[in-house]
Parts: C-alpha cells; sequence; structure tokens
C-alpha cells in the first residue's frame, strides 16, 4: 500500500512537471508570436490552453484524491498540499501566456511600435525563474528556491524601464499610446509570470524546511 501511494506521489510529481513545461512553452510561443508579429502562433497559444487547464484538473483531483484515500501525514502532506498550490500558479502563468498572445493580435494589426528588445529579456528571465522554481521542487533545492525569489527584482525593474520608455512615446504622440498601453499590459503580463514562480519557489522553502516565507524574503 504504502509503495503504491508513493509511486503515485511520483507520478503526481512528474504531472506538475509536465505542466511547468508546458506553460514554459506558452510563454515562450506568445513572445515569438508578438515578436514574429504571427498571428497563427498566437491563436494556436490561445487554443493550447485547454491542455494546461485539463492538467490543472488532473493534478488537482489527484491531490484530493491522495489526501482523502491516504490520509498522509507530516512530508507527505506538505507535498501534496504544496502541489495544489504550485499548480495554481503553474495555471495562472497559462492564463498570462494567453493574455500575451491576445494582446499580440490586436498589435498585429498596426504597424510596430518600436523593436522589442526589454520585453524579450522580461519573457526569458521569468521563463528561467518558472524553470529554475520546479528544478527546485524536483531537487529540494531551498537555495536555488532563493535564488528564484531574489530574480524577481530584474524583473520588476525591466518592467519600470518598459514602462518609462513608452510613457515617452506616448507624450511626444498622442496616437501611438493604444499600442504602447498594449506593450505596457504585456509587461505586467510577465510581472505575473515571476511573481507566480516566486510563489512556487516560496513554496518549496515550505515543502522542505516547513515554514512559510511569503512576505518575509527580503
Amino acid at each position: 500500500m504504502q509503495k503504491h501511494f508513493h509511486e503515485e506521489l511520483e507520478t503526481l510529481k512528474q504531472t506538475l512537471l509536465a505542466m511547468g513545461g508546458l506553460v514554459e512553452d506558452q510563454i515562450r510561443r506568445a513572445m515569438r508570436a508578438l515578436v514574429e508579429r504571427d498571428d497563427a502562433l498566437a491563436q494556436e497559444v490561445i487554443e493550447r490552453d485547454r491542455r494546461v487547464n485539463a492538467l490543472d484538473v488532473e493534478v488537482d483531483e489527484k491531490c484530493v484524491e491522495l489526501l482523502a484515500l491516504h490520509q498522509p501525514a507530516a512530508g507527505d502532506l506538505r507535498f501534496i498540499t504544496t502541489a495544489m498550490k504550485i499548480v495554481t500558479d503553474l495555471e495562472r502563468i497559462g492564463d498570462q501566456a494567453v493574455n500575451i498572445a491576445q494582446r499580440a493580435l490586436e498589435l498585429n494589426r498596426e504597424p510596430q511600435l518600436k523593436p522589442y528588445i526589454d520585453l524579450p529579456r522580461m519573457a526569458d528571465k521569468a521563463g528561467q525563474m518558472v524553470r529554475e522554481s520546479l528544478d527546485a521542487f524536483v531537487t529540494r533545492d531551498t537555495a536555488l528556491a532563493r535564488q528564484v525569489c531574489a530574480a524577481d527584482e530584474a524583473v520588476d525593474a525591466l518592467k519600470e524601464q518598459v514602462f518609462r520608455e513608452l510613457l515617452t512615446y506616448m507624450m511626444e504622440d498622442a496616437r501611438t499610446i493604444p499600442r504602447a498601453i498594449r506593450l505596457i499590459l504585456i509587461s505586467r503580463f510577465l510581472e505575473r509570470v515571476a511573481d507566480h514562480a516566486t510563489n512556487i519557489a516560496e513554496m518549496v522553502i515550505y515543502l522542505v524546511e516547513g515554514k512559510m516565507v511569503r512576505h518575509t524574503l527580503a
């Protein structure tokens, strides 16, 4: 019985990792759709969100089932409750990819306002945070988890840089406002991706050390 339970925990972990890989790929594709002005790719990102949602439901149901049937204690209980929180953050990262794809479709109808430099950099950093937060989860590496939390500042700084630059465009020419606003929104979506990765990293620290560090990390 115990062996079967731990096999189910391993399956749960692998499903979470598959979902993490999918949402990271969704962000990457959504940004490519923006940079390459690819409507078909943007639409594909929107449609693939159903796969993300299906995995969300699958993980949630498995966690509830494990809690009900096995009544786990201590470390196993922390693992399952952590998985339930992580899957929520992954699903929301998927939602941010859809938001980016939708704004890309709107922006593609008009001439490009400016070369995209900082937004792809934000996406790369946020994507790395997602990947490393999940690596930390798998290896139970709290040092890596804290590194992810610290990396959030760099993403925030890039978001402020994007905002300041686009504000200059809007002040100089009111016709740029609709496009600039959409780009500012994309920077906020990417900031949210980084925030969700930070949440995952904080949950890893909870999983390993048994203490909540949300709102307490410097």
